[in-house]
């Protein structure tokens, strides 16, 4: 499918990946962008460029791998970008000069284009004495407002605005303010998440008390628990913030947990990150492997996506050698461990397509397998790249190896990491891809269900006026063209008709093939009561996940979905009949949450 085909998906190529050099031509279609980027991928390789620019230009074809935006919209322009998507910043320090010396090199990483996380636990609490001037501390969430504002001066005009992830840990004493900080719609710029541990909850399910420490001033103030855990929880409820990682989780399952110490990840969540670390992503078009699609015959080619995995591993591993980074120590950071997150989008869509729902355990069986196929093509494709290339700098082959996830992966793969290293040392996420899956026809986003069948959604044109378009679910789509006007079978599920476990199943079932994380938002409807909201994050941290975020329409956040009169009178909140729903989204970016219409009489 080309993108000129769909008008949004023509819209999405126009306003961010279309390259329009100063005083030359602009691409004439996204065939004329795959082969740009293709073109500059291929500059990495030390031999035989045009052939490997011939494969790398074969895997995007049909949308069938979707590098992330930033390679897309940069790779072979010349500009002054990063191609990565995103980074963690630098460790804070607690100074004045450190905290400004942090906001300089934020506004120069996000200046190129690339999102940022920021862990705001080293700085001290609100209301202690300095040591240099005897001024009273604004602590962690005032310098935060600070790190807003420069995300507003320097996105804001952009078609790209900035993105940040906000952190701090779970024993801060100013973890109630930051808790509290989206309120009324203030920090627009971040998400926020708390680093939660395990420690705290044990204590949370033992209803202990708990300790608010900052070791540097000693100071020590007790608390209930329950009380704190209930605060996180409720403020997510009325504010849809913060979320919350699991960061003793992260830092064990870390590929490289003997070299680095993670505290904060990209804004979306699916890569956690050291200090100056940066996210290389791209996506499998799932849709794009699914043969004899709503027949008896309905299967998936693991085979043809393992032969695209193996190239696209090898263009995400030449990202490291084109692009630029805007502060020295990212690079060197990077290229110590020369990450890459492959991922996936359109898995509710190839469910449907194979004749499965995703709310069933044979659903989430698929995928897994899946995303089990995806993880060891991965990293067979990096083995072999270490013995063309050498291993990533931070390779030490007996604490690699003892790495819970590597220590997970099958023999053959174990014996060839021992035998000849890895290229890269993480190699999996599974990132939002909002915006490249709306680019490849609108296929559903990442692992998240299909939102609904048919849709209105505003977006926002080149010259910033917004305007409705009409389109629907790649999956129905494709069902109407080969089946008219048919009613759409049982297993068109959407986010409205399943129940929040469900959604938490689906991801607990791909994060054991994931080495980094995966962003996914569990979507429920606004009347859900507080308790069984509450629940979701104690299910999430109980099913082995890294991280929770939930979204609840609500009074801050208002509901990004809005629905509709039904069309017939008959819909049962599938949307079988034609039923229409409103998406109100201004750049055609963010996550929408549940969607259903009311049962008809």
């Amino acid at each position: 499918m080309s993108a000129s085909t769909n008008p949004l998906a023509s819209l999405v190529w126009s306003t961010r990946y279309r390259y329009a050099p100063p005083g030359g031509t602009a691409e004439a279609s996204i065939e004329a962008t795959w082969d740009r980027v293709s073109r500059a991928l291929a500059d990495a390789e030390s031999h035989d460029r045009a052939s490997w620019a011939r494969r790398f230009r074969a895997v995007l074809e049909d949308f069938r791998f979707l590098p992330g935006g930033r390679i897309l919209a940069g790779a072979g322009t010349g500009r002054r970008v990063t191609l990565f998507n995103c980074f963690v910043m630098g460790t804070l320090a607690d100074s004045l000069d450190g905290i400004f010396a942090a906001l300089r090199e934020a506004a120069l990483t996000m200046q190129q284009g690339g999102g940022i996380g920021v862990d705001f636990s080293p700085l001290r609490p609100r209301g202690t004495r300095t040591d240099a001037t005897g001024s009273i501390a604004s602590g962690p969430v005032a310098f935060m407002h600070l790190w807003n504002q420069m995300s507003e001066t320097v996105t804001g005009s952009s078609p790209r605005p900035g993105a940040m992830m906000g952190t701090l840990a779970c024993d801060h004493p100013d973890l109630e303010e930051f808790v509290a900080s989206k309120e009324a719609g203030a920090l627009s710029h971040f998400n926020l998440s708390v680093l939660v541990s395990d420690a705290f909850m044990r204590a949370v399910e033992r209803d202990d008390d708990w300790t608010l420490r900052f070791s540097l001033f000693d100071i020590e103030r007790r608390t209930r628990a329950r009380d704190l855990w209930d605060s996180i929880v409720r403020h997510a409820y009325d504010s849809a913030e913060p979320g919350v990682l699991f960061i003793d989780r992260i830092r064990r399952d870390d590929n490289l947990a003997y070299a680095e110490t993670i505290s904060a990840t990209n804004p979306c969540g699916e890569v956690p990150l050291p200090a100056y670390g940066a996210c290389n992503l791209g996506s499998l078009n799932l849709t794009c492997f699914v043969r004899g699609a709503f027949t008896p015959d309905a299967h998936f080619d693991h085979a043809a996506l393992a032969d695209v995995v193996v190239i696209a591993t090898r263009m995400l591993d030449d990202v490291h050698a084109i692009s630029g980074f805007p502060l020295p120590q990212q690079a060197q950071a990077t290229r110590a461990s020369r990450r890459i997150g492959l991922g996936i989008t359109g898995l509710a869509d190839a469910l449907t397509m194979l004749n499965l729902r995703y709310d069933s355990a044979e659903g989430r069986a698929a995928a897994a397998s899946t995303m089990r196929t995806i993880t060891e093509a991965a990293y067979a494709s990096s083995i072999e790249l270490a013995r063309e290339r050498g291993p990533f700098p931070l390779f030490e082959p007996e604490r690699y190896l003892a790495a819970p996830f590597v220590a997970r992966l099958p023999p053959r793969v174990r014996d060839g990491i021992a035998q000849h290293g890895i290229r890269n040392s993480h190699l999996t996420a599974i990132a939002p891809a909002g915006t490249i899956s709306l680019l490849a026809g609108n296929v559903s986003s990442g692992i998240e269900p299909i939102f609904a069948p048919e849709y209105e959604r505003t977006v926002r044109g080149p010259d910033g006026t917004l305007s409705r378009m009409q389109v629907a679910s790649y999956a129905v789509a494709q069902w109407h063209a080969l089946q008219s006007e048919a009613a759409l079978p049982e297993t068109f599920v959407t986010a409205a008709t399943m129940r929040p476990e469900d959604q938490l199943a689906m991801q607990a079932a791909l994060q054991p093939h994931v080495d980094n994380a995966i962003s996914k938002t569990t979507n429920v409807p606004a009347d859900i009561p507080f308790t069984e909201f509450a629940g979701i994050y104690r299910a999430a941290w109980s099913m082995g996940l890294k991280g929770c975020t939930v979204f609840r329409p609500n009074a801050v956040t208002g509901s990004v979905l809005v629905r509709p009169e039904p069309r017939c009178e008959r819909c049962d909140g599938v949307g079988r009949r034609g039923t229409a729903g409103l998406i109100q989204l201004l750049d055609g970016s963010g996550d929408p949450g549940a969607l259903g219409c009311a049962p008809g009489p």
